[in-house]
């Protein structure tokens, strides 16, 4: 429990990865501020929030948008700390990777020039782990902080723009000679619980299950990761003296999507008989991928096992995810109760 009601500075308030960040803050007894691109979205997250935690008079808001760096100074004005945890949602042009890559390099540069004027003490910043990836998809192994992906534009939009933006944010650390330092922590595939019905990310996989949508499942692996158990390493590594400087991964548990989809089936009962477990063939999936781009996107991704070790998180913050099946039914029953999905 935070006893100094020390204020930390949450961007992207609507987001799924910010709205854990808030309510967590909440309960360790931290003031928080987050930003929202207009003050009509205020109510969303106050309605978020109120789902777990009554905030009462801890939670402010600032309006500030990443595409301007209008507004960011009285963001992180009287803040010890900040969560960058927004990050853009592209255009709906998805020909147009800028509209991914320009606001997220622009934005993490607005976040840190602003923190650093202001002498904020740490910024924890939400990467990918697919930064932290080697660049060619044939390869397989365990990896660590130590690999950084080079930018590729051959990668979809969203993995070039958590690339050139974390690439971007630490060759400014590198010129900045004052007391703010810096953090990276970067996630693998998020799933849990939902707060509210927007910015559902990777949840969108589990709700399509349970919607029976997919006649089967393509042979990709994810690992992945509980919002939950994200937002509490990044809260670790915002306060941890060690921290500062470090990368950390924060990826969970490797499963196969027939695994995602047993999950399901054994932890929803009846409420998951839409969910299909059939394996398509990987040939089935690249015939499809001609007409979906969303399955073209993934098809690099075919049978390939290369993960990543969390050990440097476990060792220097404490930090443990839980199993991946406890996750995604988590979420899945979220979306029930949300009515998303029957």
């Amino acid at each position: 429990m935070n006893t100094k009601a020390e204020r930390v500075l949450v961007t992207g308030g609507t987001g799924f990865l910010a709205g854990w960040a808030i309510v967590q803050l909440l309960e360790r007894g931290y003031r928080v501020r987050t930003t929202v691109r207009s003050p009509s979205r205020e109510r969303a997250v106050r309605d978020a929030v109120a789902n777990q935690i009554d905030a009462r008079d801890r939670l402010e808001f600032s309006v500030a948008d990443l595409s301007t760096p209008h507004g960011w100074d009285a963001a992180v004005a009287g803040c010890d700390y900040v969560i960058h945890a927004a990050s853009p949602l592209g255009g709906a042009n998805p020909d147009a990777p800028d509209e991914f890559i320009v606001p997220a390099r622009e934005g993490t540069l607005n976040v840190l020039r602003a923190a650093t004027a202001a002498g904020v003490r740490r910024v924890v910043m939400t990467s990918a782990a697919n930064t932290a990836s080697p660049t060619s998809y044939s390869e397989h192994g365990v990896y660590d902080e130590t690999t950084r992906s080079v930018d590729d534009p051959s990668f979809g939009a969203y993995r070039r723009s958590k690339i050139i933006a974390e690439t971007a944010a630490w060759d400014f650390m590198a010129d900045h000679r004052g007391a703010t330092t810096l953090t990276t922590v970067l996630p693998g595939a998020v799933f849990g619980p939902i707060l509210s019905l927007e910015n559902l990310r990777s949840v969108q996989i589990v709700q399509r299950l349970l919607d029976g949508r997919l006649p089967g499942v393509p042979r990709i692996g994810l690992e992945v990761v509980d919002v939950r158990d994200v937002m509490d390493l990044h809260i670790r590594a915002m306060t941890a003296e060690q921290a500062a400087g470090q990368r950390f991964l924060g990826t969970g548990e490797f499963v196969w999507m027939r695994d995602i989809a047993r999950a399901l089936k054994a932890g929803l009962g009846e409420r998951a008989k839409r969910v299909r477990t059939l394996q398509l063939p990987d040939v089935a999936v690249r015939l499809a991928a001609r007409t979906d781009r969303g399955l073209k996107e993934i098809l690099p991704g075919l049978g390939r096992r290369s993960t990543h070790t969390t050990d440097k998180a476990r060792r220097l913050l404490g930090w443990q995810p839980r199993p991946a099946a406890e996750t995604v039914v988590g979420a899945a029953q979220a979306l029930v109760a949300w009515g998303v999905v029957r």
